[in-house]
């Protein structure tokens, strides 16, 4: 294209300078078997002057032969075996050149590019410019890998897409694509044109994929490796949407276990943090509080039940048997064995024994001998 704009630019030039229209074109141009090439002619327009016949000559033997005709009525291309792989460009004003596609090794010869114009008098002007062919048969290049997404090799789940391999060379060039695979394994085949396409992309998709090139001449060649990755949409939507809430709030956990002695014990002022979300349960120290409550309570029963079993064989082991009668007793009618594990009674002024404990047999001697069980139990935790 810069040598068009170049040759365009140098004509309009002359045309400044002698007052008519020149043309410009290069002394060869070598193209690619199989391949395809243009070959440049073109010139700058000038006021007064009107194209009226375009010519495009090949030399056979010792005589030019037409092989392409432009003029009022159209193009005309005169040589079968040009049919369908010969066109000139009209789109530029002054841009003549021949575009020949699928070159053979015969195809190499002098062309000559011939410009009719007319001139403001009515006059006829012909020049012409004679260019040299050369066909060569082209190693495949080292093809290069693209997409026709503006996402690049990053793309969201569901896309289709594609990864295009493109290589230069005397065609047919074949093109393989390979996925790469983990360490010590060797890469799969996923497609056997130059494109790759992802209907729809899923995560699995993702990978390191590389293509080759294979032409008529020369060895295969392999592309630069490239990371290709699907990202998962949904997960990418939910991480933005949920934003984590955490909160301080201070947590005052008061537990009161009162006696008949108002023994109490109080656990006040934990602040911690707590998660804001749904489906925690309670706070690790509400937990930890309830169990040993719990375990307290169990204590308390176990240790009562084995006082009650023990009164019930007739004594405490180690203590003095004491017998109470039915009725109210004054506490300084207590002995003093009792006495000493009941320091917390001396505000009472009477043990009184229930009306159902009389009924039973032994039963005033085992309620004390309860009463002074559960003294000690509790003695025991208030330390």
């Amino acid at each position: 294209m810069r040598l068009l704009l170049d040759l365009l630019l140098l004509g309009h030039l002359t045309m400044v300078t002698y007052g008519h229209p020149i043309l410009e074109a290069p002394e060869s141009v070598t193209g690619p078997w199989k391949g395809d090439v243009n070959i440049p002619c073109t010139y700058g327009p000038l006021q007064g002057y009107t194209q009226v016949l375009v010519k495009w000559l090949v030399q056979r033997d010792l005589d030019p032969v037409t092989i392409f005709l432009h003029d009022s009525s159209g193009d005309h291309i005169q040589q079968a075996k040009y049919r369908g792989r010969l066109q000139v460009s009209h789109k530029v004003p002054g841009d003549v050149s021949l575009q020949l596609n699928t070159l053979e090794m015969d195809d190499r010869s002098h062309y000559t590019c011939e410009v009719t114009w007319q001139t403001p008098n009515g006059n006829q002007v012909v020049k012409d410019k004679i260019i040299e062919l050369r066909v060569q048969k082209v190693s495949v290049s080292k093809p290069t890998v693209t997409t026709g997404s503006g996402y690049g090799f990053t793309v969201p789940q569901g896309m289709r897409i594609s990864l295009q391999c493109q290589a230069w060379g005397s065609p047919p060039i074949s093109y393989v694509w390979y996925k790469e695979q983990t360490v010590n394994q060797e890469p799969i085949k996923v497609a056997g044109s130059s494109t790759l396409l992802f209907k729809h992309a899923v995560v699995a998709d993702s990978g390191s994929y590389f293509c080759t090139a294979k032409g008529r001449v020369g060895s295969e060649q392999r592309s630069d490796i490239v990371k290709f990755v699907v990202k998962d949409s949904s997960k990418s939507l939910k991480t933005n949407t949920e934003t984590p809430t955490t909160m301080q709030s201070p947590l005052k956990a008061t537990s009161t276990v009162t006696s008949f002695w108002k023994w109490t014990t109080e656990v006040d002022g934990y602040s911690g943090d707590t998660s804001a979300e749904t489906g925690k349960g309670l706070p690790t120290f509400s937990i930890i509080l309830i169990i040993s409550l719990c375990c307290m309570m169990v204590s308390i029963l176990a240790y009562v039940m084995l006082c009650w079993k023990t009164s019930q064989q007739g004594h405490i082991p180690g203590r003095t048997a004491i017998l109470v009668k039915p009725g109210e007793w004054l506490f300084s009618q207590v002995t003093a064995p009792v006495k000493s594990h009941l320091p917390r009674l001396r505000a009472l002024t009477t043990l009184t024994i229930p009306a159902w404990a009389r009924s039973t047999r032994s039963s005033p001697r085992s309620m004390v001998t309860i009463l002074t069980c559960c003294t000690q139990f509790l003695q025991i935790m208030s330390f």
